[in-house]
Protein backbone atom coordinates (compact mmCIF):
# COMPACT_ATOMS: atom_id res chain seq x y z
CA UNK A 1 0.00 0.00 0.00
CA UNK A 2 1.18 3.47 -0.89
CA UNK A 3 0.16 6.68 0.91
CA UNK A 4 0.74 9.75 -0.95
CA UNK A 5 -0.16 13.68 -0.54
CA UNK A 6 0.29 16.83 -2.69
CA UNK A 7 -0.88 20.38 -1.77
CA UNK A 8 -3.61 21.68 -4.04
CA UNK A 9 -3.93 25.13 -1.87
CA UNK A 10 -2.65 26.47 1.12
CA UNK A 11 -3.31 23.71 4.45
CA UNK A 12 -5.00 21.55 1.84
CA UNK A 13 -3.83 18.57 0.25
CA UNK A 14 -4.74 16.10 -2.31
CA UNK A 15 -3.76 12.51 -0.53
CA UNK A 16 -4.10 9.48 -2.75
CA UNK A 17 -4.16 5.78 -1.69
CA UNK A 18 -2.94 3.14 -3.49
CA UNK A 19 -3.62 -0.72 -2.54
CA UNK A 20 -2.40 -3.91 -4.42
CA UNK A 21 -5.15 -6.52 -4.83
CA UNK A 22 -3.25 -9.46 -2.94
CA UNK A 23 -3.04 -6.89 -0.08
CA UNK A 24 -7.13 -6.50 0.32
CA UNK A 25 -7.55 -10.13 -0.99
CA UNK A 26 -5.43 -10.93 2.40
CA UNK A 27 -7.83 -8.99 4.26
CA UNK A 28 -10.33 -10.61 2.59
CA UNK A 29 -9.13 -14.08 3.42
CA UNK A 30 -9.27 -13.22 7.09
CA UNK A 31 -12.63 -11.67 7.20
CA UNK A 32 -14.05 -14.57 5.33
CA UNK A 33 -12.70 -16.71 7.94
CA UNK A 34 -14.68 -14.51 10.84
CA UNK A 35 -17.89 -14.91 8.53
CA UNK A 36 -17.56 -18.59 8.38
CA UNK A 37 -17.27 -18.85 12.38
CA UNK A 38 -20.41 -17.16 12.48
CA UNK A 39 -22.53 -18.06 10.04
CA UNK A 40 -25.69 -20.09 10.65
CA UNK A 41 -26.89 -21.67 7.48
CA UNK A 42 -29.37 -24.03 6.51
CA UNK A 43 -28.08 -27.66 6.11
CA UNK A 44 -24.59 -26.73 7.91
CA UNK A 45 -23.46 -26.70 11.63
CA UNK A 46 -22.51 -23.20 12.70
CA UNK A 47 -19.13 -22.11 11.12
CA UNK A 48 -18.94 -25.73 9.06
CA UNK A 49 -20.17 -23.92 5.85
CA UNK A 50 -17.95 -24.92 2.65
CA UNK A 51 -15.61 -21.49 2.15
CA UNK A 52 -16.90 -21.50 -1.46
CA UNK A 53 -20.37 -20.72 -0.22
CA UNK A 54 -18.89 -17.95 2.20
CA UNK A 55 -17.23 -16.34 -0.83
CA UNK A 56 -20.38 -16.31 -2.08
CA UNK A 57 -22.52 -14.97 -0.15
CA UNK A 58 -19.95 -12.83 1.83
CA UNK A 59 -17.27 -12.34 -0.54
CA UNK A 60 -18.41 -8.83 -2.13
CA UNK A 61 -19.47 -7.22 1.75
CA UNK A 62 -16.18 -8.94 2.76
CA UNK A 63 -14.04 -7.28 -0.08
CA UNK A 64 -15.35 -4.13 0.50
CA UNK A 65 -14.42 -4.45 4.89
CA UNK A 66 -10.98 -5.01 3.51
CA UNK A 67 -10.92 -2.13 1.52
CA UNK A 68 -12.42 0.60 3.72
CA UNK A 69 -9.94 -1.02 6.65
CA UNK A 70 -6.82 -0.46 4.19
CA UNK A 71 -7.62 3.13 3.02
CA UNK A 72 -8.27 4.02 7.30
CA UNK A 73 -4.87 2.01 8.03
CA UNK A 74 -3.19 3.96 5.35
CA UNK A 75 -4.40 7.36 6.04
CA UNK A 76 -4.08 7.14 9.88
CA UNK A 77 -0.56 6.05 9.62
CA UNK A 78 0.49 8.96 7.14
CA UNK A 79 -1.49 11.33 9.95
CA UNK A 80 0.62 9.40 12.45
CA UNK A 81 3.67 9.54 11.02
CA UNK A 82 3.76 13.15 9.59
CA UNK A 83 2.19 14.43 12.84
CA UNK A 84 -0.58 16.34 10.90
CA UNK A 85 -3.05 17.81 12.67
CA UNK A 86 -6.33 17.83 10.80
CA UNK A 87 -9.68 20.10 10.05
CA UNK A 88 -11.86 17.72 10.49
CA UNK A 89 -11.38 14.69 8.28
CA UNK A 90 -10.42 13.42 5.06
CA UNK A 91 -13.59 13.67 2.47
CA UNK A 92 -13.34 11.62 -0.97
CA UNK A 93 -12.93 13.57 -4.22
CA UNK A 94 -15.62 12.88 -6.28
CA UNK A 95 -14.46 14.42 -9.41
CA UNK A 96 -11.27 12.51 -9.62
CA UNK A 97 -12.19 9.54 -8.50
CA UNK A 98 -11.44 6.97 -11.18
CA UNK A 99 -13.88 4.06 -11.52
CA UNK A 100 -12.61 1.03 -10.44
CA UNK A 101 -13.40 -2.99 -11.55
CA UNK A 102 -13.10 -4.91 -8.25
CA UNK A 103 -12.79 -8.25 -10.42
CA UNK A 104 -10.12 -6.72 -13.53
CA UNK A 105 -8.10 -4.25 -11.46
CA UNK A 106 -4.98 -5.30 -9.86
CA UNK A 107 -4.30 -2.17 -7.86
CA UNK A 108 -7.28 0.36 -6.27
CA UNK A 109 -5.97 4.03 -5.82
CA UNK A 110 -8.91 6.27 -3.51
CA UNK A 111 -8.08 9.92 -3.36
CA UNK A 112 -9.01 12.10 -0.69
CA UNK A 113 -9.07 16.23 0.09
CA UNK A 114 -7.43 17.14 3.31
CA UNK A 115 -6.42 20.04 5.06
CA UNK A 116 -4.87 20.64 8.50
CA UNK A 117 -4.37 23.51 10.87
CA UNK A 118 -2.45 26.62 10.59
CA UNK A 119 0.03 27.38 13.44
CA UNK A 120 -0.87 29.95 16.00
CA UNK A 121 1.53 32.25 16.73
CA UNK A 122 0.91 35.20 18.75
CA UNK A 123 2.35 36.91 21.34
CA UNK A 124 1.16 40.02 23.79
CA UNK A 125 2.18 42.25 25.85
CA UNK A 126 1.33 45.75 27.22
CA UNK A 127 1.52 47.77 23.88
CA UNK A 128 -1.48 45.07 22.82
CA UNK A 129 -4.57 47.55 23.42
CA UNK A 130 -8.09 47.31 23.42
CA UNK A 131 -10.81 49.95 24.46
CA UNK A 132 -13.02 48.83 27.45
CA UNK A 133 -16.20 51.03 27.94
CA UNK A 134 -17.26 52.26 31.12
CA UNK A 135 -20.25 53.23 31.57
CA UNK A 136 -21.00 56.45 34.01
CA UNK A 137 -24.54 56.05 36.62
CA UNK A 138 -26.88 59.10 35.33
CA UNK A 139 -29.25 60.30 37.80
CA UNK A 140 -31.59 60.01 35.24
CA UNK A 141 -30.82 56.52 34.71
CA UNK A 142 -30.63 55.44 38.37
CA UNK A 143 -34.09 57.28 38.93
CA UNK A 144 -35.98 55.30 35.64
CA UNK A 145 -34.04 52.03 37.36
CA UNK A 146 -36.15 53.22 40.69
CA UNK A 147 -39.26 53.31 39.12
CA UNK A 148 -38.82 50.14 37.34
CA UNK A 149 -37.90 48.35 40.05
CA UNK A 150 -40.65 49.35 41.77
CA UNK A 151 -43.14 48.73 39.02
CA UNK A 152 -41.61 44.87 38.59
CA UNK A 153 -42.32 44.49 42.50
CA UNK A 154 -45.57 46.01 42.58
CA UNK A 155 -49.02 44.18 42.59
CA UNK A 156 -52.57 44.59 41.32
CA UNK A 157 -55.07 46.41 43.03
CA UNK A 158 -58.53 47.35 43.05
CA UNK A 159 -59.55 51.06 41.36
CA UNK A 160 -62.59 52.81 40.97
CA UNK A 161 -62.44 53.26 37.37
CA UNK A 162 -60.82 51.65 34.30
CA UNK A 163 -57.89 53.86 32.68
CA UNK A 164 -56.15 52.92 29.54
CA UNK A 165 -53.59 50.39 31.18
CA UNK A 166 -55.76 48.95 33.55
CA UNK A 167 -57.44 45.21 33.76
CA UNK A 168 -61.42 43.88 34.31
CA UNK A 169 -62.39 41.20 35.84
CA UNK A 170 -65.87 40.63 34.08
CA UNK A 171 -69.01 38.10 34.16
CA UNK A 172 -70.43 37.23 30.28
CA UNK A 173 -73.88 35.26 29.89
CA UNK A 174 -75.53 34.32 26.90
CA UNK A 175 -78.27 33.07 26.81
CA UNK A 176 -77.66 29.91 28.91
CA UNK A 177 -74.06 30.42 28.60
CA UNK A 178 -72.00 32.24 31.58
CA UNK A 179 -67.98 32.48 31.80
CA UNK A 180 -67.46 33.80 35.25
CA UNK A 181 -64.63 36.09 36.36
CA UNK A 182 -62.92 36.31 33.23
CA UNK A 183 -59.69 38.95 32.30
CA UNK A 184 -59.89 41.80 29.95
CA UNK A 185 -56.38 43.38 29.68
CA UNK A 186 -56.26 47.34 28.05
CA UNK A 187 -52.93 47.86 28.05
CA UNK A 188 -52.27 46.31 24.73
CA UNK A 189 -55.66 46.69 23.22
CA UNK A 190 -56.45 48.83 20.19
CA UNK A 191 -57.82 51.99 20.84
CA UNK A 192 -60.91 52.27 19.11
CA UNK A 193 -61.94 49.04 21.32
CA UNK A 194 -60.38 50.06 24.51
CA UNK A 195 -62.70 52.82 24.27
CA UNK A 196 -65.86 51.20 25.17
CA UNK A 197 -63.86 49.79 28.79
CA UNK A 198 -62.50 52.75 29.42
CA UNK A 199 -64.53 54.43 32.69
CA UNK A 200 -65.94 51.28 33.39
CA UNK A 201 -67.03 50.93 37.55
CA UNK A 202 -67.82 47.74 39.44
CA UNK A 203 -71.45 46.80 38.77
CA UNK A 204 -71.86 48.37 34.97
CA UNK A 205 -73.03 45.94 32.66
CA UNK A 206 -73.41 46.42 28.38
CA UNK A 207 -73.24 44.10 25.61
CA UNK A 208 -70.35 43.29 23.69
CA UNK A 209 -69.52 42.20 20.34
CA UNK A 210 -67.26 39.70 21.39
CA UNK A 211 -65.91 39.20 17.54
CA UNK A 212 -65.27 43.15 17.09
CA UNK A 213 -64.14 43.55 20.39
CA UNK A 214 -61.67 40.57 20.46
CA UNK A 215 -60.46 39.84 16.97
CA UNK A 216 -57.61 37.72 18.07
CA UNK A 217 -59.44 34.13 17.99
CA UNK A 218 -56.49 33.27 20.51
CA UNK A 219 -57.41 36.23 22.94
CA UNK A 220 -61.44 35.27 22.04
CA UNK A 221 -61.09 32.14 23.14
CA UNK A 222 -59.16 32.59 26.47
CA UNK A 223 -61.23 35.18 27.01
CA UNK A 224 -64.40 32.75 26.57
CA UNK A 225 -62.67 29.81 28.26
CA UNK A 226 -62.83 27.58 25.12
CA UNK A 227 -61.16 25.66 21.90
CA UNK A 228 -60.87 28.35 19.10
CA UNK A 229 -62.98 25.78 17.13
CA UNK A 230 -65.86 25.56 19.46
CA UNK A 231 -66.59 29.45 19.02
CA UNK A 232 -70.11 30.02 17.50
CA UNK A 233 -69.64 32.97 14.93
CA UNK A 234 -73.31 33.52 14.11
CA UNK A 235 -73.85 34.61 17.68
CA UNK A 236 -71.00 37.31 18.75
CA UNK A 237 -72.69 39.09 21.52
CA UNK A 238 -73.02 38.96 24.96
CA UNK A 239 -73.96 41.00 28.22
CA UNK A 240 -70.55 42.01 29.95
CA UNK A 241 -70.31 42.84 33.65
CA UNK A 242 -68.29 44.50 35.37
CA UNK A 243 -66.59 42.68 38.88
CA UNK A 244 -63.61 43.52 39.48
CA UNK A 245 -61.59 46.70 38.10
CA UNK A 246 -57.62 46.17 39.12
CA UNK A 247 -54.72 48.96 38.19
CA UNK A 248 -50.92 47.92 38.37
CA UNK A 249 -49.58 49.88 41.49
CA UNK A 250 -45.95 50.17 42.16
CA UNK A 251 -44.97 48.62 45.09
CA UNK A 252 -45.23 50.36 48.17
CA UNK A 253 -41.55 51.31 49.81
CA UNK A 254 -40.92 49.28 53.18
CA UNK A 255 -39.01 46.90 54.78
CA UNK A 256 -40.88 44.25 52.57
CA UNK A 257 -39.75 45.39 49.56
CA UNK A 258 -36.23 45.80 51.04
CA UNK A 259 -36.54 42.20 52.40
CA UNK A 260 -37.38 40.68 49.11
CA UNK A 261 -34.97 42.62 46.48
CA UNK A 262 -31.42 42.29 48.69
CA UNK A 263 -32.35 40.08 51.46
CA UNK A 264 -33.67 39.70 54.83
CA UNK A 265 -32.61 43.23 56.47
CA UNK A 266 -29.76 43.66 54.12
CA UNK A 267 -31.43 47.14 53.69
CA UNK A 268 -33.51 49.28 56.49
CA UNK A 269 -34.02 52.60 54.98
CA UNK A 270 -35.15 54.15 51.68
CA UNK A 271 -31.44 55.99 51.83
CA UNK A 272 -29.93 52.44 51.94
CA UNK A 273 -32.13 51.19 49.26
CA UNK A 274 -31.40 53.86 46.60
CA UNK A 275 -27.34 53.02 47.40
CA UNK A 276 -28.16 49.43 46.99
CA UNK A 277 -30.15 50.18 44.08
CA UNK A 278 -27.16 51.99 42.42
CA UNK A 279 -24.63 49.54 43.29
CA UNK A 280 -26.63 46.99 41.26
CA UNK A 281 -27.06 49.26 38.24
CA UNK A 282 -23.21 49.37 38.54
CA UNK A 283 -23.30 45.85 38.88
CA UNK A 284 -25.51 45.19 35.48
CA UNK A 285 -23.60 47.80 33.65
CA UNK A 286 -20.42 46.25 34.74
CA UNK A 287 -21.76 42.94 32.98
CA UNK A 288 -22.77 45.15 29.57
CA UNK A 289 -19.33 46.61 29.80
CA UNK A 290 -17.22 43.18 30.34
CA UNK A 291 -19.37 41.53 27.89
CA UNK A 292 -18.38 44.31 25.04
CA UNK A 293 -14.85 44.00 26.04
CA UNK A 294 -14.75 40.23 25.86
CA UNK A 295 -16.14 40.80 22.36
CA UNK A 296 -13.69 42.95 21.24
CA UNK A 297 -11.20 41.63 22.59
CA UNK A 298 -11.75 38.31 21.06
CA UNK A 299 -11.94 40.12 17.68
CA UNK A 300 -8.80 41.73 18.28
CA UNK A 301 -6.91 38.06 19.10
CA UNK A 302 -8.36 36.88 15.68
CA UNK A 303 -7.17 39.53 13.90
CA UNK A 304 -3.62 39.50 14.70
CA UNK A 305 -3.46 36.03 14.81
CA UNK A 306 -4.28 35.89 11.47
CA UNK A 307 -5.29 32.57 10.68
CA UNK A 308 -5.74 31.29 7.23
CA UNK A 309 -7.76 28.81 6.39
CA UNK A 310 -8.60 26.29 3.54
CA UNK A 311 -12.10 27.91 3.06
CA UNK A 312 -12.85 25.15 -0.19
CA UNK A 313 -12.16 22.79 2.25
CA UNK A 314 -14.51 23.75 5.01
CA UNK A 315 -17.26 24.45 3.10
CA UNK A 316 -17.04 21.27 1.89
CA UNK A 317 -16.60 19.48 4.90
CA UNK A 318 -19.56 21.95 6.40
CA UNK A 319 -21.80 20.04 3.98
CA UNK A 320 -20.93 16.76 4.28
CA UNK A 321 -21.09 16.24 7.75
CA UNK A 322 -24.73 17.53 7.98
CA UNK A 323 -25.86 15.01 5.32
CA UNK A 324 -27.77 16.81 3.30
CA UNK A 325 -29.45 19.00 6.05
CA UNK A 326 -28.41 22.20 4.44
CA UNK A 327 -27.93 23.62 0.91
CA UNK A 328 -24.45 25.33 0.14
CA UNK A 329 -26.51 28.32 -0.03
CA UNK A 330 -27.49 28.20 3.66
CA UNK A 331 -23.36 27.36 4.32
CA UNK A 332 -22.33 30.38 2.48
CA UNK A 333 -24.84 33.10 4.03
CA UNK A 334 -22.85 31.60 8.02
CA UNK A 335 -19.73 31.04 6.44
CA UNK A 336 -18.00 34.28 7.67
CA UNK A 337 -19.32 33.81 11.44
CA UNK A 338 -18.37 30.07 11.32
CA UNK A 339 -14.42 31.32 10.18
CA UNK A 340 -14.55 34.04 12.91
CA UNK A 341 -15.95 31.23 15.53
CA UNK A 342 -13.31 28.37 14.34
CA UNK A 343 -10.40 30.99 14.35
CA UNK A 344 -11.60 32.09 18.03
CA UNK A 345 -11.13 28.18 19.08
CA UNK A 346 -7.83 27.90 17.84
CA UNK A 347 -6.45 31.07 19.22
CA UNK A 348 -8.30 29.90 22.60
CA UNK A 349 -7.29 26.15 22.37
CA UNK A 350 -3.56 27.66 21.63
CA UNK A 351 -3.06 30.09 25.06
CA UNK A 352 -4.84 27.61 27.44
CA UNK A 353 -2.49 25.20 26.12
CA UNK A 354 0.75 26.78 25.81
CA UNK A 355 -0.22 28.42 29.12
CA UNK A 356 -0.74 24.60 31.24
CA UNK A 357 -4.56 26.04 31.64
CA UNK A 358 -6.62 23.14 33.34
CA UNK A 359 -10.49 23.18 34.54
CA UNK A 360 -11.47 21.55 37.60
CA UNK A 361 -15.10 20.69 38.93
CA UNK A 362 -14.92 23.27 41.03
CA UNK A 363 -14.38 25.50 38.08
CA UNK A 364 -17.14 24.24 36.11
CA UNK A 365 -19.66 24.65 38.89
CA UNK A 366 -18.94 28.55 39.85
CA UNK A 367 -19.56 28.72 36.34
CA UNK A 368 -22.79 27.06 36.33
CA UNK A 369 -23.66 28.61 39.88
CA UNK A 370 -22.79 32.41 37.49
CA UNK A 371 -25.13 30.53 34.18
CA UNK A 372 -28.08 29.54 36.27
CA UNK A 373 -28.33 32.90 38.14
CA UNK A 374 -27.96 34.62 34.92
CA UNK A 375 -31.00 32.92 33.91
CA UNK A 376 -32.81 34.00 36.89
CA UNK A 377 -32.18 37.37 36.58
CA UNK A 378 -33.30 37.62 32.99
CA UNK A 379 -36.91 37.08 34.78
CA UNK A 380 -36.58 39.71 37.27
CA UNK A 381 -35.72 37.12 39.97
CA UNK A 382 -32.29 38.42 41.69
CA UNK A 383 -32.82 37.09 45.38
CA UNK A 384 -32.96 33.62 44.75
CA UNK A 385 -31.70 31.41 47.62
CA UNK A 386 -28.18 29.75 47.15
CA UNK A 387 -29.74 26.48 47.76
CA UNK A 388 -31.64 26.83 44.54
CA UNK A 389 -28.48 27.86 42.82
CA UNK A 390 -26.59 25.37 43.81
CA UNK A 391 -29.42 22.20 42.87
CA UNK A 392 -30.09 24.19 39.19
CA UNK A 393 -26.19 24.34 38.53
CA UNK A 394 -25.73 20.16 39.87
CA UNK A 395 -28.04 19.36 37.01
CA UNK A 396 -26.78 21.45 34.42
CA UNK A 397 -23.10 19.92 35.43
CA UNK A 398 -25.31 16.12 35.09
CA UNK A 399 -26.49 16.90 31.46
CA UNK A 400 -23.86 16.17 28.81
CA UNK A 401 -25.08 19.19 26.44
CA UNK A 402 -25.15 21.49 29.11
CA UNK A 403 -21.83 20.40 30.71
CA UNK A 404 -20.48 20.82 27.32
CA UNK A 405 -21.85 24.48 27.26
CA UNK A 406 -20.34 25.27 30.68
CA UNK A 407 -16.66 23.90 29.96
CA UNK A 408 -16.35 25.55 26.65
CA UNK A 409 -17.39 29.33 28.71
CA UNK A 410 -15.29 28.34 31.64
CA UNK A 411 -12.15 27.48 29.53
CA UNK A 412 -12.84 31.05 27.52
CA UNK A 413 -13.15 32.69 31.17
CA UNK A 414 -9.71 31.29 31.85
CA UNK A 415 -8.10 32.50 28.30
CA UNK A 416 -9.71 35.79 28.41
CA UNK A 417 -8.84 36.60 32.56
CA UNK A 418 -5.11 35.51 31.40
CA UNK A 419 -5.37 37.95 28.33
CA UNK A 420 -6.63 40.76 29.78
CA UNK A 421 -3.93 40.44 32.98
CA UNK A 422 -1.40 41.00 30.09
CA UNK A 423 -2.72 43.22 27.42
CA UNK A 424 -3.55 46.78 28.58
CA UNK A 425 -7.45 47.96 28.65
CA UNK A 426 -7.45 51.59 27.97
CA UNK A 427 -10.92 52.83 29.42
CA UNK A 428 -13.18 55.21 28.19
CA UNK A 429 -16.32 56.47 29.86
CA UNK A 430 -19.25 56.86 28.02
CA UNK A 431 -23.33 56.92 28.75
CA UNK A 432 -25.50 53.29 28.53
CA UNK A 433 -26.97 55.10 25.34
CA UNK A 434 -23.57 55.48 23.80
CA UNK A 435 -22.20 52.33 24.27
CA UNK A 436 -25.73 50.89 22.63
CA UNK A 437 -25.40 52.93 19.44
CA UNK A 438 -21.50 51.43 19.38
CA UNK A 439 -22.89 48.09 19.68
CA UNK A 440 -25.80 48.40 16.89
CA UNK A 441 -23.07 50.13 14.63
CA UNK A 442 -21.08 46.73 15.38
CA UNK A 443 -24.43 44.40 14.57
CA UNK A 444 -24.84 46.47 11.58
CA UNK A 445 -21.47 46.20 10.19
CA UNK A 446 -22.20 42.57 10.92
CA UNK A 447 -25.05 42.33 8.54
CA UNK A 448 -23.27 44.05 5.91
CA UNK A 449 -20.30 41.36 6.44
CA UNK A 450 -22.79 38.30 6.03
CA UNK A 451 -26.73 37.55 4.59
CA UNK A 452 -28.63 36.91 7.76
CA UNK A 453 -32.09 35.09 7.95
CA UNK A 454 -35.22 37.40 8.66
CA UNK A 455 -34.49 36.95 12.33
CA UNK A 456 -30.70 37.95 13.01
CA UNK A 457 -29.00 35.67 14.95
CA UNK A 458 -25.75 35.89 16.75
CA UNK A 459 -23.24 33.16 16.41
CA UNK A 460 -23.74 32.50 20.39
CA UNK A 461 -27.76 32.24 19.53
CA UNK A 462 -26.98 30.62 16.19
CA UNK A 463 -27.55 27.20 16.90
CA UNK A 464 -31.21 27.64 17.55
CA UNK A 465 -32.04 27.59 13.72
CA UNK A 466 -30.95 25.70 10.98
CA UNK A 467 -27.60 27.37 9.88
CA UNK A 468 -26.89 27.40 13.78
CA UNK A 469 -26.87 23.98 14.12
CA UNK A 470 -24.59 23.69 11.43
CA UNK A 471 -22.11 25.65 13.12
CA UNK A 472 -22.55 23.66 16.63
CA UNK A 473 -21.87 20.93 15.13
CA UNK A 474 -19.04 21.41 13.11
CA UNK A 475 -17.50 23.51 15.92
CA UNK A 476 -18.20 20.38 18.35
CA UNK A 477 -16.59 18.22 15.81
CA UNK A 478 -13.10 20.05 15.29
CA UNK A 479 -12.45 19.70 18.92
CA UNK A 480 -13.07 15.53 18.53
CA UNK A 481 -9.98 13.47 17.85
CA UNK A 482 -9.50 12.38 14.09
CA UNK A 483 -11.48 10.10 12.73
CA UNK A 484 -11.23 7.64 10.11
CA UNK A 485 -11.86 8.61 6.29
CA UNK A 486 -15.25 8.39 4.97
CA UNK A 487 -15.93 4.36 3.74
CA UNK A 488 -15.61 3.83 0.20
CA UNK A 489 -16.83 1.49 -2.17
CA UNK A 490 -14.19 -1.12 -3.82
CA UNK A 491 -16.83 -0.64 -6.92
CA UNK A 492 -16.61 3.02 -6.44
CA UNK A 493 -17.45 5.09 -9.97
Amino acid sequence: MKVTKKETEQLTYLVTVEIEKNEANEKKAKQLKEYRKKAEIKGFRKGMAPMGLIEKLYGPSAMNEAVNELITEGINGHIKEHNLDLIGEPLPNEELQAKIDIDKDEKFKFVYDMAIRPQVNLSLDKKDKVVYYDIKVEDAALKQYKDDMLRQFGSLEDTAKAADEDFLVVNLEQADKKVEKTYITLKNMDAKIKKQFLGKKVGDSFEIDVVKSFPNETDRASLLRIGKDEFDASNPLYQLTVVEVKTFAPAKINQDLFDRLFGKDAVKNEKEFDKALEDKLKGEYKQESDWRWRRDVIDYLVKKAALPLPESFLKKWLFKINEGKFTMEQIEKEFPLFLQDYRWQMVSRKIFEEQKMNIKREDLLKVAKEMTASQFAMYGLSNIPQQTIDQYAEQMLSNEKELTRVYEKCEEEKVLDYVKGIITAEVKELTREQLQKLNEKAANKDDKSVEKPAKKKTATKAAKDDTGDKVEKAAAKTKAETKAPKKRSAKAE
